[in-house]
């Protein structure tokens, strides 16, 4: 059965699931029956995308969709603000999208600028340095930077921080220092990945019995939790199970 055919099939039933759910006459069933796709296309435009911009879902889909199709869009949009007006508020965006989109050079640069005057040690700031820095791969710049944050904001607390100094130890080759740093964040980190690299650096480290139960008292643990935790941390559980596996019987 030829593949348009079929997505006829699936938009047309999309869009009848919604006339129902929704309320609306049903006339606009035979509508979209019989017009195929110009019928799909005439309630997508007449019913659909009105109730989208007034639905914080709708929009929500929408953003992740736009952002899908063109990754770059935002950017733009906050270059062009950011040449209108040279602002911190304005770097600050442009600096952490840069490193959401792992332009890590630009945020990198971004982020330095900012560290003058009253935000020389601004822990946000300094802390997106840090992440910038060590997508770059300078992890020497990284821990300074993370030691200086802490050192200039002795109350500052931040889990993901805390986990970039880890990871940097880790690649620095300081594996004790990084695995008391991870035995922390196995109990503190507020996810998986914390535990996960815990058990994987044991394991690295032929501390093969202290990894092996790290990570089946992780998997144990997750079973325990709701099912949209174990969703929203699907990755790190498989990471586990696999490192698990791989780590064979005892």
């Amino acid at each position: 059965m030829p593949i348009v055919f079929l997505l006829s099939i699936a938009l047309q039933a999309a869009c009848a699931i919604h006339v129902v759910r929704s309320g609306r006459p049903l006339y606009w069933i035979w509508l979209i029956l019989v017009g195929s796709y110009l019928g799909v296309l005439i309630y997508a435009l007449v019913a659909i995308l009105p109730d989208w911009r007034h639905d914080p879902r709708g929009r929500n889909v929408a953003s992740k969709t736009l952002k899908i199709i063109d990754p770059q869009r935002r950017r733009r949009e906050l270059e062009r603000q950011l040449e209108l007006s040279n602002t911190v508020d304005n770097r600050r965006h442009l600096a952490e999208e840069s490193l959401a989109l792992g332009d890590y050079a630009n945020a990198q640069e971004l982020f330095q600028s900012l560290l003058t005057g009253m935000y020389v040690t601004e822990p946000y700031f300094m802390l997106g340095l840090a992440q910038a820095q060590f997508g770059n791969g300078n992890y020497a710049d990284t821990r300074q930077t993370l030691e200086a944050l802490i050192e200039a904001n002795p109350g500052f607390k931040s889990p993901e921080g805390h986990l970039l100094y880890a990871r940097c130890l880790e690649e620095l080759g300081q594996t004790e220092a990084a695995l008391d740093e991870y035995r922390v964040l196995a109990d503190s980190y507020p996810g998986e990945e914390g535990r996960f690299r815990y058990g994987r650096l044991l394991a690295r480290s032929q501390r093969r019995g202290e990894a092996r139960e790290v990570l089946q008292t992780q998997i144990r643990r997750a079973r325990l939790m709701p099912g949209y935790y174990r969703r929203k941390e699907q990755s790190w559980l498989k990471a586990a199970k696999m490192e698990l596996a791989q780590l064979g019987d005892a």
